[in-house]
């Protein structure tokens, strides 16, 4: 548990003027879980003032004796060091901060006011760590335990309740019974607390990557590995579809995402054997299985959000029509509740809206594959490409990817791909016209494809001057002739295409 140099000389300047100081809280947790800290918080008895005075180079911007020192290092955890007094607080009203701030003289009354066992370590720097609540004990056996009271510590900052939870996921411990049973009891608290902090609790826990990531589809749909076909019960019991069955357990869900909890024990149908609960967790999973972006973890997660409102009838031949289109009216007005960035609102609410797009290629056209790039977006399709594989996965089925969705590919990078084309030359019929002094006719598309014939197999003559002298050679030529060097050069695209086109198929593994 060696503190990196840059901390350690902060320490050796606070005691060097009579000051005590401590690295204190989650980077103390992390060491002790062998885990490089994100982030360095110390603690000690000077005040803000005189904390700036040995560390010119900070600032201090809020009421809560936090003075930012900034480090000439490459290391972006040690960019910023975060250096607070010794501080009590009063009760909190507001269920999130304290009514006023008092500074403290003494390490033992800083470490009464945290919310875990957990963090309520400091370590001096000879690595010897202050530990009132037991809280190394409770890192080792893996437990999440409230300092002192749990619902006094809920009372005090509500979103420590939710805290927990994340903590649970992104250290994988248990809650300890008592603070549990108090979360429980205290769950409505959360409804008092800012809907942009609840966001950014969840969005840590959707965020978080347990396991090695496999290669998600790229921009362009470059793959170079095959993907996994299951979610196993094991990582939905590791993984951050765990948070959300802690929070409906605990009551909690109810406040934050009522929607989701919606879809608790609602049956399916044939074509599914999970129900929309246990399907949407574990799409979700496969989602963060495979590091696929935080726009399909929310796709995934919410895709079939609006199944339970929509359901009519039962067993296996009930009905969700229109689950996509009410699913994404539903996200809108969650991710606004919850003050989400409206450019990853629109987008998630595309993602869910046509998840359900049609890919068997027995049924699909051309011109149908170009409707749905349409409707999304190009900076979009790949995106809802792995919600779909999502989506699968989810349902139990063998493959995330099956021959139909390959070929699904293939049409849309087809749709998406620009076609060896006359608008890749650098002159056009006008200009050629103006040259020539000639009228239109088919004499002009001849000549224009005599022109590609030749940059196909010359690309650095696709210049202007050349082509324009190469204009006034060609147009000296006979109407038959210059056919001949056009039904070449049509010839040539064609085998272009054709060759893009068997390359993308390969890629897919489809013949």
């Amino acid at each position: 548990m060696t503190l990196p140099k840059e901390i350690q000389e902060t320490l050796k300047k606070l005691e060097a003027v009579g000051f005590e100081a401590f690295v204190v809280g989650g980077c103390v947790r992390d060491l002790l879980l062998n885990k490089k800290p994100k982030d360095w918080d110390i603690t000690t008895n000077a005040k803000p003032g005189e904390i700036q005075k040995i560390f010119p180079d900070s600032f201090y911007e809020n009421k809560f004796g936090t003075v930012g020192v900034k480090i000439d290092t490459e290391d972006e955890s040690l960019k910023v060091v975060e250096i607070t007094t010794y501080r009590i607080e009063s009760k909190y009203t507001d269920k999130r901060h304290p009514d006023e701030v008092k500074f403290a003289l003494k390490i033992d009354e800083d470490l009464k006011r945290r919310d875990f066992t957990i963090n309520a370590l400091a370590m001096d720097k000879s690595g010897k760590i202050t530990d009132l609540f037991n809280g190394q004990e409770d890192s080792k056996n893996k437990l999440i335990r409230a300092v002192g009271n749990p619902e006094e510590r809920f009372d005090e900052d509500a979103l420590r309740l939710l805290r927990a939870i994340r903590f649970a996921i992104e250290l994988n411990f248990d809650i300890e019974e008592k603070t549990l049973k108090a979360i429980k009891r205290k769950a409505g608290l959360i409804e008092a607390i800012a809907k942009e902090r609840i966001r950014d609790e969840l969005l840590k826990i959707i965020e978080h990557t347990p396991w090695l990531a496999h290669q998600s589809l790229g921009e362009g749909g470059e793959k170079n590995n095959r993907r996994s076909n299951e979610v196993t019960e094991e990582e939905l019991k590791t993984g951050p579809a765990r948070a959300f069955e802690l929070m409906r357990e605990t009551g909690i869900l109810k406040y934050v995402l009522p929607e989701f909890e919606d879809g608790f024990e609602i049956g399916q149908n044939k074509h599914h054997i999970f129900s929309v609960w246990e399907h949407n967790l574990r799409a979700f999973t496969y989602a963060v299985k495979e590091n696929f972006n935080l726009h399909v973890r929310l796709g995934a997660l919410f895709h079939d959000i609006a199944k339970p409102h929509t359901k009519k009838g039962d067993g296996p031949d009930s009905t969700f029509y229109g689950h996509d289109v009410v699913g994404g009216k539903m996200v809108e007005k969650i991710m606004d509740r919850l003050k989400f960035p409206r450019k990853d609102t629109e987008k998630v609410v595309l993602l869910v809206r046509y998840h359900l797009f049609q890919s068997d290629p027995e049924k699909i056209t051309d011109s149908a594959v170009r409707r749905v790039l349409r409707n999304v977006g190009q900076e979009n399709i790949w995106d809802l490409i792995d919600v779909r594989l999502c989506d699968r996965i989810g349902s139990g089925v063998p493959k995330a990817e099956p021959y139909r969705l390959r070929k699904f590919l293939v049409m849309l990078e087809k749709a998406m791909r620009e076609p060896v084309s006359l608008k890749e030359l650098k002159i056009n019929g006008s200009e050629i016209m103006e040259l020539n002094g000639i009228q239109p006719g088919p004499r002009i598309g001849f000549i224009l494809n005599a022109l590609m014939n030749e940059i196909l197999e010359e690309p650095e003559k696709n210049e202007k001057d050349y082509l324009q002298e190469r204009a006034k050679e060609l147009n000296k030529l006979t109407d038959e002739k210059l056919k001949d060097f056009s039904d070449e050069a049509k010839k040539k695209m064609e085998k272009i295409e054709y060759k893009k086109e068997e390359e993308t198929k390969k890629k897919y593994w489809v013949n």
